[in-house]
């Protein structure tokens, strides 16, 4: 073209822009002088785009570049820096929420302090000043709107200053200056000035796309135009239309009319695109697809190139697309995969990664997740919160700890970590703090002697951070943050510049991150440990790290908004469109906490729809490339999935059409997808077929044992695979990473008040009440020292409280009949003809005043019924019969009067069992012809032989593979020999 047009230019739907528009620019400038390009002024959206429009210009060969620059440096300068003001609002909002605390209930003042941000960088965009919230009428909504409302219009008076402070109103006042310098014909540009791919979605680029299109040499080319949407259409998309994809280019169409071609014939499928526009009709007009849906033709055509992936979890759609990009790079076609979703993104990357394809992700890794950014996180949570095993735990195996000693010193403090794990999973504490690691570290391993005294010193600094839910000083919030992360990671007397604390382009990130928000703590109010948290993670979210490998050259992954200008074309080759469900593209709106939609659209803000319709754009171009296949899950983690509104109307829309073969059309696009979900589905098959276990009953080599306790007969008897599992095997269940105040731990504690309840018994006797004082003196001193958790130690004092006056009453009359003789203390009696022996450490034995003995046993729970003691619980009648056996030493044989059992719960009482003559005896020769059979080999160690319950689990459940046999199904004995 030798002259230049001014005006307003559209590239269709699934174009690739950066090479059109590099054609058309080239083509308008062939005529001229190649130094002539030198003075065309190209603004762009974004960076990204940018890149793709230099990138695009330079694969044509030999060209003096024009100048590449960004609509949003319009108005440069020294603009006050976001997290400032930012951080100035938050100081707002905390000072409102303690004189109004239910203004923004819900969220904290970080979150409310971002929104907020983001409202006022709307404002300005939009060209609005605080006047424009008083054009709101609050009378008509609830009262909290109200109080929103003239919160915000405090903040909007001190936000919205003159002169412009922000990026967002110096962009605002450049834009409004340039259109009217240049409506004056005043201080024109030299050469051409073209925005390219910019949709004009706030009202400052808006106002600047209207004025570059108005100068002699200027031009504006749209991305994604819907060519094909009729006049009447274009005129009916208001306010009401704000979800639709082409509704930012209304007011365009309206003031210059239809945008000319950059370049001709530059969509990939024109029949699709007429499709898509169809489908995407606004609401109130989709009658049209009965009268306009004939005139698209046979739609098998213009659908061939389209495939529908629908699978059953987000899973196997991952695993689907994963293969399809995988059979695309082997025929070495470009693919891109576009998605909103991060997770399944991540999802598919981690499918990739079994053929070694790394793919150019252009969000990158959000510095949150890479190993600085979480190491900092895990530091920040320590504070106000109590300090956990797991939660050290977490902290300790973190690979940044502890790496400014080298890799060999990283291998002896796993180690170390192993150990100590292990020491505190059984003896804890459940909070660990300085002392209790000092303890371990002087009677531990002289080896690990020199860590454990370092982590004692960090446990005197981590306690009182997680004890103090204060508010703070940002600047001493992070203060602490940075000393404590740095001496983590730097080990015992190891340099925290040679750990990876700070390496790599993360390390860097994360300290730039800490480095702004100190530079601007001043500004801040003081922040509680949860509000210290989300600053801290809003922040390091903000950056995201590319990834250091080199990636494969034929594999993209893009957001939606880069299928705008640079995610279709013959670059991106094949694209696929994954995550199509509601919520997921488009995503959720998120609430605003300060205006509802009648009040945004009161004060001349745009309605959060605005987002949708930005989202269909996206789509729509991305839907118009030359191969797509489009990918949504039947169901997420929770329930089942609700389609795109995009997809939904395209299926509906090809399955109302029988006359062009729509629902043929919709049928081979499904069969396409299948064939990949089958792929997937052969895919995850495993190899081999391993047989079902069979229901185990290992008979190992005589003598399996050489000795058990009374308590562990009633596992003998039930599950005795479960015995077998502990004292053959040796096999025995981690203690849990975070102990619970459970029914186990409150046993042993109440076992313990009663034990020193009874050890100090006077040698006077003592009325209830006295006994009750003492009691409950004994149960808070136990319970101050062996229990944790507050909650527990008041519920179980007020449970303990609540049966003392039973208990004690009770307690009183045993005493008038005997003392207790035994309390808690060990007795063993040895099988006759056998190596074995059985232990006992009974809850008490009392010498009655006839010189019998009567066996007691405490029950936190419901104790056993007569027939449970018959046939199952054999513990008391066997204590019994090892009193009568004199396998207690210090009693001697004794003749046993009864056995009795006190409950410590439930209504405090004492239950005697039926134990008639020679009961204890008839019980102790049924034991020994028992433990004989197994002994001996004659019976195998049945997996869950009587089992009181079928749904009660054993720690061995997974050992034995139960689920693979059940209960009906008969065991088989299987022999071991030694060695096996």
């Amino acid at each position: 073209m030798a002259e230049w047009e001014n005006g307003l230019y559209a590239l269709p739907c699934g174009a690739d822009f950066p090479g059109a528009f590099a054609d058309g620019l080239i083509a308008r400038m062939r005529a001229r002088p190649p130094q002539d390009m030198a003075r065309v002024t190209v603004y762009a959206n974004s960076g990204q785009s940018l890149m793709a429009l230099r990138e695009a210009l330079i694969w044509r060969g030999p060209i003096v570049l024009p100048q590449l620059r960004l609509i949003a440096d319009l108005g440069g300068g020294g603009a006050t820096a976001p997290l400032a003001r930012r951080l100035e609002l938050g100081r707002l909002i905390d000072a409102a929420l303690r004189a109004q605390p239910d203004l923004a209930q819900g969220q904290s003042v970080p979150e409310l302090a971002a929104s907020l941000a983001g409202l006022m960088a709307e404002m300005q965009l939009e060209g609005l000043d605080a006047e424009a919230l008083d054009r709101i009428d609050a009378s008509d909504h609830a009262q909290h709107w109200g109080r929103a409302l003239a919160f915000l219009k405090i903040a909007a008076c001190y936000y919205l200053s003159d002169p412009p402070q922000d990026r967002e109103s110096r962009q605002r006042a450049a834009a409004e200056q340039l259109a009217e310098v240049w409506a004056r014909g005043e201080m024109l540009p030299q050469g051409p000035v073209v925005v390219a791919g910019s949709t004009g979605s706030h009202g400052a680029t808006r106002d600047f796309m209207r004025a570059v299109a108005r100068l002699p040499m200027g031009a504006v080319v749209l991305p994604g135009f819907d060519a094909d949407m009729p006049a009447a259409i274009w005129d009916s998309l208001d306010a009401r239309a704000e979800d639709h994809p082409q509704a930012r280019y209304a007011p365009f169409v309206a003031e210059f009319g239809p945008p000319r071609a950059w370049v001709e014939g530059a969509a990939p499928d024109p029949a699709r695109n007429q499709l898509i526009s169809l489908a995407l009709r606004p609401a109130p007009v989709t009658d049209q697809w009965i009268t306009e849906g004939p005139a698209l033709g046979p739609l098998i055509p213009a659908t061939r190139n389209l495939s529908l992936i629908e699978a059953e979890q987000p899973a196997q759609e991952a695993e689907a697309i994963a293969l399809t990009i995988r059979e695309a790079v082997g025929r070495a076609q470009p693919v891109t995969l576009i998605a909103a979703d991060r997770m399944l993104t991540r999802r598919v990357q981690s499918a990739l990664d079994r053929w070694g394809i790394i793919p150019d992700d252009s969000a990158g890794q959000p510095l949150p997740l890479t190993a600085p950014g979480l190491f900092l996180r895990h530091v920040a949570d320590l504070y106000g919160a109590e300090l956990m095993i797991d939660g050290l735990l977490v902290l300790l195996k973190h690979p940044v700890t502890a790496t400014g000693l080298g890799a060999d010193y990283r291998r002896d403090h796993n180690r170390h970590s192993r150990d100590l794990e292990l020491h505190l999973r059984k003896h804890g504490p459940a909070f660990p703090d300085g002392a209790a690691l000092r303890d371990w570290a002087e009677k531990g391993d002289e080896k690990s002697k020199p860590w454990g005294l370092w982590l004692a010193g960090l446990l005197d600094r981590i306690v009182p951070l997680a004890q103090d839910r204060a508010a703070r000083p940002l600047a001493q919030r992070l203060a602490d943050l940075h000393a404590l992360a740095e001496d983590l990671a730097a080990g015992p007397a190891g340099s925290v510049e040679a750990s990876e604390l700070w390496a790599k382009a993360s390390g860097g990130l994360a300290r730039g991150v800490l480095a702004q928000l100190a530079d601007h703590a001043h500004l801040g109010h003081d922040l509680r440990p949860g509000e210290f948290r989300d600053l801290l993670y809003e922040q390091l979210q903000g950056q995201a790290v590319r990834q250091d490998v080199a990636s494969h050259p034929l594999v993209r992954f893009r957001g939606p908004r880069e299928a705008r200008t640079e995610a279709v074309g013959e670059v991106a080759g094949l694209v696929v469109l994954a995550g199509l469900n509601e919520g997921g593209w488009p995503q959720a709106l998120p609430p605003d906490p300060w205006l509802s939609r009648p009040m945004r659209s009161a004060a001349g803000l745009t309605l959060p729809e605005r987002r949708v319709g930005l989202a269909a754009h996206d789509f729509q171009q991305a839907v118009g490339a030359a191969e797509v296949v489009l990918t949504r899950a039947r169901r997420d983690a929770e329930a089942e999935t609700i389609p795109s509104r995009w997809l939904n109307r395209l299926t509906n829309l090809l399955g109302g059409l029988h006359a062009q073969d729509g629902p043929a059309a919709l049928l081979a696009m499904r069969a396409r997808g299948q064939h990949w979900l089958a792929l997937a589905e052969m895919q995850s098959r495993p190899g081999a077929c391993i047989p079902a276990a069979r229901r185990p009953a290992p008979i190992p080599p005589p003598p399996a044992m050489a000795e058990m306790s009374v308590t562990e007969v009633k596992t003998l008897i039930r599950d005795p695979y479960a015995l077998y599992a502990r004292r053959v095997l040796g096999l025995s269940a981690l203690d849990p990473l975070r102990p619970e105040p459970n029914a186990a731990e409150r046993g042993n504690v109440l076992h313990e008040i009663m034990d020193r309840f009874l050890r100090g018994l006077p040698d006077l006797p003592e009325t209830p009440e006295a006994m009750k004082a003492r009691l409950l003196v004994i149960t808070d001193e136990v319970l101050a020292r062996d229990v944790p958790w507050p909650s527990a130690r008041l519920f179980w004092r007020a449970r303990i409280a609540g049966v003392a006056d039973r208990l004690m009453s009770d307690e009183a009359a045993r005493l008038t009949e005997g003392r207790p003789v035994l309390i808690e203390d060990r007795g063993a009696l040895v099988v006759p003809g056998m190596e074995f022996r059985l232990k006992a450490t009974p809850d008490r034995l009392d010498l009655l005043q006839d010189g019998r003995v009567q066996v007691y046993d405490y029950k936190s729970g419901k104790p056993p019924t007569d027939k449970q003691v018959a046939h199952f619980d054999k513990q008391l009648p066997l204590e019994a019969a090892m009193v009568e056996l004199g396998a207690f030493g210090k009693l001697g044989p004794a003749e046993v009067a009864g056995i009795s059992y006190i409950q410590l719960g439930g209504e405090g009482k004492t239950e005697a069992r039926d134990f008639g003559p020679g009961q204890a005896l008839e019980t102790w020769a049924g034991f020994v012809n028992l433990i004989g059979q197994y002994l001996r080999g004659e019976r195998g160690f049945v997996a869950r032989l009587a089992m009181e319950r079928s749904d009660h689990a054993s720690d061995y459940d997974h050992l034995s593979r139960h689920g693979e046999w059940d209960v009906t199904e008969a065991a088989r004995p299987q022999r071991f020999r030694d060695g096996d």
